[in-house]
């Protein structure tokens, strides 16, 4: 159960409704963009990848800096930005469609450019949650967050194929487009209006992502945080550049299919984000990080043994059961990275982990584009159940965290204390 003390917070009822739209709009091109570039522009396994690769290229590209230039302002407005350049980008395919004129390039670009307000839109996010709620109720304020990202899961899909069918891939597209739109309207009415952060005398970009990463690697716990999501997030994407080619090619589905398969592995998300904060408090945080991909990640092996018919059901299967493990983990390790950072650091806090984790997944994307062209979907998703099997091994360390929360394991560098920062501007 979530703690219902977050819900009398005004403010963070408006983020989480705008992350609730905005996420039912996104999933719907989860399963749109794929399908555009398999079935209407005929694009190979490869090309499929690449594009999946291009919608988070852009945590490489400027995951860095974006934390930096994010810690300079005000983090409000960076959302609202974020939302209206995703608008309309995803809005400008629906058009190109219906005139006929619409490539596998224009979608490319789509995805850099929607990749790239999403760096600072997710670095923004989770940097302005702790000014919105106290320190005390950030597990239940992630976990509320991530019940909206799997309710989207398992609505997005489903709605996102239904569609798909009715109107084809690229008029889909809308749906995201005006998620986005409804996210921003959500967001003006959050009433905080924090001053900006005070200017930094003679402080470099350069040197204040320096900081950030500083922060990040010599932290004994955000280390193999970093290290084991970046891992989890490289056979995530290898998995999902090769779904939609699985389930169209290789188990036959229809576009309406895919949408109800991917619903369908999606509830066990939502069964996550509504045990984590239980779990949490059961097992501790720390160790809670590193049970939930040990718990679940074997499941995978179920993906590649996926067959026509009702074989098709152990995808789904698997995909929940290794969903409801991820969104635990994300609720317990994102909660954690928030409540032991300073404010000042946040930003640049998030985006190097952002940089970090993400930045593994455009090539994830690439390595499972080649591995379905050259030895087929289904070896490809034999890799990925072998690299679920091997992410948790990084956090074997964190065994010794106290059942508690692991409050000796918690304790930020330099001897601060999180409460110090708590109801701070953003």
């Amino acid at each position: 159960m979530l703690n219902q003390a977050v819900w009398r917070q005004h403010d963070f009822r408006q983020l989480f409704c705008a992350a609730a739209v905005s996420q039912i709009g996104t999933h719907v091109t989860l399963v749109a963009l794929p399908l555009i570039a398999t079935l209407e522009l005929d694009a190979s396994a490869f090309e499929v990848g690449l594009l999946t690769a291009l919608e988070t290229a852009a945590f490489l590209l400027i995951g860095l800096p974006a934390g930096a230039w994010v810690d300079r302002m005000r983090r409000l407005p960076v959302l609202l930005r974020a939302d209206v350049v995703r608008a309309c980008a995803m809005g400008s395919v629906p058009p190109a469609a219906v005139c006929g004129v619409l490539t596998l390039e224009q979608l490319y670009a789509v995805a850099l450019v929607t990749g790239c307000a999403t760096v600072f839109f997710d670095v923004a996010g989770q940097s302005c949650l702790p000014a919105l709620l106290p320190r005390s109720q950030l597990v239940s304020g992630n976990g509320a967050l991530e019940s909206a990202r799997s309710a989207a899961q398992v609505a997005g899909p489903g709605l996102g194929g239904g569609l798909v069918h009715l109107l084809g891939a690229p008029l889909a597209l809308l749906a995201d487009a005006v998620s986005y739109l409804v996210s921003a309207l959500f967001l003006r009415r959050i009433r905080s209006r924090p001053e900006p952060p005070a200017p930094r005398p003679g402080g470099s970009l350069a040197a204040e992502v320096r900081e950030g990463l500083a922060f990040v690697l010599r932290h004994p716990v955000l280390r193999l945080i970093a290290l084991t999501t970046g891992t989890a997030n490289f056979f995530a994407a290898l998995h999902t550049a090769v779904q939609t080619v699985f389930l169209v090619r290789v188990l036959g589905l229809p576009a309406g299919g895919v949408g109800l398969m991917l619903s369908a592995s999606a509830v066990g998300g939502l069964l996550g984000a509504a045990c984590a904060g239980r779990l949490a408090r059961r097992c501790g945080q720390v160790r809670l990080i590193w049970l939930a991909p040990l718990a679940t990640g074997p499941f995978a092996v179920l993906w590649p043994l996926s067959r026509p018919g009702t074989g098709a059901a152990l995808f789904a299967l698997a995909s929940g059961a290794v969903y409801f493990g991820a969104v635990v983990y994300n609720v317990a390790q994102v909660s954690y990275r928030q409540s032991v950072c300073p404010d000042a650091l946040l930003g640049r806090m998030n985006a190097t982990l952002r940089f970090m984790v993400w930045g593994s997944m455009p090539l994830g994307a690439l390595a499972g584009g080649a591995l379905a062209s050259a030895a087929g979907a289904r070896a490809a998703l034999w890799v990925c159940a072998a690299g679920f099997l091997l992410v948790p091994l990084p956090l074997l360390p964190l065994r010794s965290a106290r059942r508690e929360g692991s409050e000796s394991t918690d304790a930020p560098p330099h001897g601060r204390n999180p409460a110090d920062n708590a109801g701070r501007p953003m």
